[in-house]
């Protein structure tokens, strides 16, 4: 699969990378002559944390790439920061000769940065290609890659091209990928008559009909890995409408359902010996004479009632629907990805998303795998108190609360109220989105999690065999 632009092999006839630091410069260049030494010089190379050099080889072409690895002081040492030479470097083959400890890692970082969403655009140079020594376990590197491009291209669709119907025929083309997979989808007036209110009431107010896609893949006598993505395809704020900057990136609302397809992809692609199974609520946001409304109460497939307090928080109700069903039939590991509040942003930031969960055993080792994969997470409180603060007057529960504090935190407690079987629950807050790029983040749609997630599960229920 050569668009991850990583292969294996010798790397004969590639140019090579050469992974350097201040004290191993000056040896390198030594060994290589006094033309080299002086190019290095002309040009002001020092081997400064990210910074590369092409050193000229015969008749012209580039004999060798440097690159500047050492760690910047007080600065976060990226694993993915080498991936950076994928879109700086011109075409051609490129034969890694870093350390062999972190081989894999480089080129993960490569293949990630290698991304381009092209579909409205020409498609632009190619991407340089990275010639990796052996023995690393290529399968797996394009298998995560393949996962994180496959969330970046839903999100980065834009919603007239990216609605209910447009996901569902993605999780269709995704099932189709896979043997054993399949695909069932619980749509028009299915949805009230297999008690799902709650994604009817938020999808309603749109000529899309919302609906509830369940994607199930493998050994039904496996463990149960659920993964349930919010699949908001445009969230207009409803009768709450968002101004026009806020609603500017709402193509991303979706962004929880595309990163659980991507995670399902990769977890498909190994064979983790798992029953999986993938719901994702999918409804458009919309204003018209027939939205709900604030104020109105609904109940749930829970059993709860819910009263609406600001048709802008539209996320969580269509996961409460999908959660409780989740629950029914009790999973070993429930996960849910939606880009859910602005408060994360806010507590965060956009690359650090927060999780919740009650299981401190599942929580430090989300924190291991996050650490391990690089996809940054951090553990936020469930904070029993603020409960109360979801007191409804006239229902059981209000999914939003009149205080303007910890909105990630009671948010997360609303959907808790959902999962009462299952205690191996955690719900992640992304964001979906890079406003800046980063290494292996190119700026738009993000994969966020689901690399993480991989690992977890990876751990747990090795793959078979090769």
């Amino acid at each position: 699969m050569s668009e991850f632009h990583v292969s294996t092999g010798s790397g004969e006839g590639a140019c090579p990378i050469f992974a350097l630091d201040k004290d191993s410069l000056g040896p390198w260049l030594d060994g290589q002559g006094s033309k080299a030494r002086a190019w290095a010089g002309a040009n002001g190379f020092e081997a400064d944390p990210g910074t590369h050099l092409l050193v000229p080889g015969a008749g012209g072409a580039a004999g060798a790439v440097l690159w500047g690895a050492g760690v910047p002081a007080n600065s976060h040492d990226d694993p993915f920061a080498f991936g950076r030479l994928a879109g700086l470097l011109p075409p051609g083959d490129y034969a890694y000769r870093g350390p062999a400890a972190r081989a894999e890692q480089a080129a993960l970082g490569w293949a990630l940065e290698a991304y381009k969403f092209t579909r409205y655009q020409k498609p632009g140079r190619e991407a340089p290609v990275l010639v990796l020594p052996g023995p690393v376990d290529l399968a797996r590197i394009r298998r995560i890659a393949a996962g994180c491009y496959l969330a970046r291209d839903l999100i980065n669709t834009p919603a007239n091209d990216m609605g209910p119907d447009e996901l569902e025929q993605a999780a269709r083309d995704l099932a189709a990928a896979h043997d054993g997979a399949a695909l069932k989808v619980v749509a028009g007036d299915e949805v009230l008559a297999r008690e799902f209110p709650l994604i009817q009431a938020v999808g309603m107010g749109s000529r899309r009909r919302p609906r509830l896609l369940d994607l199930s893949w493998g050994d039904e006598g496996a463990p149960k890995v659920t993964l349930v993505g919010k699949g908001v395809c445009f969230d207009s704020g409803g009768l709450n409408l968002k101004p026009g900057s806020a609603m500017a990136l709402m193509k991303k609302d979706m962004g929880g359902a595309a990163n659980a397809l991507g995670l399902a992809a990769m977890i498909m692609a190994a064979g983790l010996p798992v029953r999986l199974r993938v719901l994702i609520p999918a409804v458009e946001n919309s204003v018209s004479g027939i939205a709900f409304r604030p104020g109105d109460v609904f109940p749930s497939r829970k059993g709860l009632s819910v009263e609406i307090g600001n048709t802008d928080a539209e996320g969580r109700l269509v996961l409460a629907d999908a959660l409780a069903l989740a629950d029914e039939e009790t999973p070993d590991l429930l996960f849910c990805l939606a880009t859910l509040t602005g408060a994360a942003r806010v507590a965060l930031g956009p690359d650090l998303p927060p999780y919740y969960t009650r299981d401190d055993s599942l929580a430090a080792e989300v924190a291991t795998a996050a650490a391990a994969a690089n996809d940054p997470l951090w553990r936020m409180p469930l904070w029993g108190p603020y409960d109360d603060w979801l007191k409804s007057p006239i229902a059981d529960v209000n999914h939003i609360t009149a205080q303007p504090f910890a909105g990630s935190v009671t948010a997360a407690l609303f959907l808790h109220r959902f999962v009462e079987k299952e205690t191996n629950f955690a719900h992640f807050d992304i964001f979906g989105w890079m406003p800046e790029p980063r290494p292996g983040s190119p700026k738009g749609g993000a994969a966020q999690a689901i690399r993480a997630l991989y690992d977890l599960l990876e751990r747990r229920f090795p793959p078979p065999a090769a």
